[in-house]
């Protein structure tokens, strides 16, 4: 069988039937009732994750904020359910206090700003100089900022989602961050709470954090140090990410050594957060034997691009059917080669009609969701306990229309 399993949420488990079952919920009842392709979100597992994040910071460093990076899973009702910052109109939305929410971007537009400083928002963290400027215009009494520092520290991770490095986009480099921390101190406008760092995504090695971390020190004493995110989710069997704990160790470690003992630590898990809560079914179209056997199913690229844009790998398994079987491309629907959702997976004996379930797509799937080739954008269903509620209702084809003029 594999540890596939072990890839899907806490609690996961085939029951006497063979039928693999999810917060309570048997996936192929899903699946019948909600329709394929459908990103299907352990509600428990999702927020005993954020519990976790925020009671283990806690218990290492009293003063100190976990805060969740929404572009992970911008759903007002994810939001919602980790009382966490986001996305600012879905975070309103799921009733998020604006004073909470960190306000990030490196091309901050006026009509950004503006809507962030209308909203009530706390902290809007500065990616650049322009972005002091816009601030100073459109400010009218006070507002807390952040400085977003380059630390110079490039984590093994893939370089489209590497953001510490020296010649990252993100940031300002040393230089620049002191420009704008001696202009921040001589506002009268903007009140400049610390410093930000972050050095990327889907990192699965703890030590890079630590090292950003030291490279806030050479800053000088500040009141709030938002050390960001990062920490990566296990997609694979052979992925072994650190646990919360451990990450925080390093990461808090790195904090008494380097930082002043009285400042408050925000960290801003995303990835690390949702992935492994979230599951996407999708039924099997065709299966196509040859050179090599194509199971080709009704989503794909439409609904997760990690594979096309990351070379992320998926597992995967038959839901009635778990683990082990023979190795198969699991491609999708759409006009491109490129459209694999899974290359070499084994499942068991899979014929037209099979529901397949991917776990750990709850991380930036739904982000990037899309209507190639017309695709209806799917739905996200929420369960929990044996019930099953649809949060995101699946786009109709009248949707696909709706803004054309």
């Amino acid at each position: 069988m594999n540890d596939v399993v072990d890839l899907f949420p806490p609690g996961a488990h085939a029951d006497d039937g063979g039928d693999l079952v999810v917060g309570g919920c048997r996936l192929r009842d899903l699946a019948a009732e909600f329709g394929t392709p459908a990103y299907v979100v352990d509600e428990g597992a999702l927020r005993a994750r954020a519990r976790e994040y925020r009671d283990e910071l806690a218990a290492r460093w009293g003063d100190s904020l976990a805060i969740f990076a929404s572009k992970a899973f911008p759903c007002t009702a994810v939001l919602r359910a980790v009382a966490g910052a986001g996305e600012l109109v879905h975070a309103v939305a799921a009733g998020v206090d604006p004073a909470c929410i960190y306000l990030h971007g490196n091309a901050k537009t006026d009509e950004d700003l503006e809507r962030a400083i209308d909203a009530g928002v706390g902290t809007v963290v500065i990616d650049n100089l322009d972005d002091v400027d816009r601030l100073e215009r459109l400010v009218r009494d006070e507002q807390a900022v952040l400085v977003r520092v380059i630390p110079g520290v490039r984590p093994e991770t893939h370089a489209a989602v590497a953001t510490g490095q020296e010649d990252s986009k993100f940031g300002l480099a040393p230089a620049d961050a002191r420009r704008a921390i001696e202009r921040l101190r001589g506002s009268d406008r903007l009140r400049l709470d610390g410093l930000h760092v972050h050095i990327g995504s889907q990192i699965l090695d703890a030590a890079p954090f630590g090292q950003a971390v030291q490279a806030l020190a050479a800053y000088g004493e500040f009141a709030v140090y938002d050390l960001g995110g990062g920490l990566g989710a296990r997609y694979t069997y052979d992925d072994r990410p650190p646990s919360v704990a451990e990450y925080l160790d390093v990461l808090v470690g790195a904090a008494r050594e380097h930082l002043p003992s009285g400042a408050r630590l925000v960290i801003e898990p995303g990835r690390s957060l949702v992935a492994r809560a979230g599951v996407t079914i999708y039924r099997v179209v065709t299966v196509k034997d040859g050179a090599r056997t194509f199971v080709a199913v009704d989503g794909g690229m439409g609904d997760n691009l990690e594979v096309s844009l990351y070379g992320q790998r998926f597992e995967a398994t038959v839901a009635d059917r778990v683990g082990g079987g023979e190795r198969v491309d699991l491609v999708g629907r759409h006009c491109e080669s490129g459209d694999v959702l899974s290359a070499g997976v084994a499942l068991r004996e899979p014929r037209v009609g099979d529901v397949i379930a991917v776990p750990a797509t709850g991380a930036y799937c739904f982000t990037m969701r899309n209507t190639y080739n017309g695709a209806r954008r799917p739905p996200v269903v929420f369960v929990r306990d044996g019930d099953a509620r649809v949060v995101v209702r699946r786009e109709g084809y009248d949707d696909l229309l709706r803004l054309d003029v």
